[in-house]
């Protein structure tokens, strides 16, 4: 049996899945186990009545355990973990947090309109602390093998890496060697490949928030 997921679909293309980073850890926690799945595509942009009566904030992703549909990815992944144990994603409670901040550091740079504001180094001292991390740890946060914090954290570095690239001509330095492997490593995984959103559907995702 397949579990069913609601995830976004892409921005102008409703058949592709879309730039959510909260979406492809689910999906891509769903590939490493190797759990089946089916995947219900929506448009964020005009929400169908079939997915606002199973998600009434509007929310995604939603994914449906025993004829109940459960919302948060946080939530879902743990209910993932609990009901397919095999392999083991779960991250040791030391290292669950490691790099939580970098999403909320990035989006602040990313709508930044000042470059004075101390925006940019609150994200590069993010990044440095994940190097740092890395270099006594890795090559995944928790060691030798990847894990749901990992699973997290690369769809946003993903997100991070393209539209500050687009939209501010920026990359992670070069001297974050640690950080920059670690991407290179999560980027190219089977799972990741094929879950990941095109470059200019994350673009254009992120678009309206960069311009608002």
């Amino acid at each position: 049996m397949a579990l069913e997921i609601c995830v976004k679909a892409a921005a102008g293309a409703p058949d592709i899945l879309g730039d959510c980073p909260f979406c492809q850890r689910v999906v891509l926690t769903l590939e490493e186990k190797k759990v089946p799945y089916k995947l219900n595509l929506v448009n964020l942009s005009d929400k169908p009545q079939w997915f606002l009566e199973i998600s009434p904030e509007g929310k995604v992703p939603v994914v449906k355990f025993d004829d109940k549909w459960v919302a948060d990815s946080d939530v879902i992944v743990g209910i993932i973990e609990d009901k397919f144990p095999e392999p083991s994603l779960k991250t040791p409670p030391e290292f669950a947090h490691v790099g939580s901040k970098i999403f909320g550091t990035f989006i602040t740079f990313l709508k930044s309109k000042d470059a004075n504001d101390g925006s940019e180094q609150a994200l590069v001292n993010e990044l440095k602390a994940l190097d740092e991390h890395l270099k006594g740890h890795g090559p995944f946060i928790a060691g030798e093998k990847i894990t749901a914090v990992d699973l997290g954290l690369g769809p946003k570095l993903y997100h991070l890496e393209i539209t500050l690239g687009h939209f501010k001509k920026w990359t992670v330095p070069e001297s974050l060697t640690y950080v920059h492997n670690y991407m290179k490593s999560i980027f190219g995984r089977e799972s990741f490949v094929k879950t990941k959103a095109a470059k200019e559907h994350v673009i254009a995702g992120w678009a309206p928030k960069v311009n608002a």
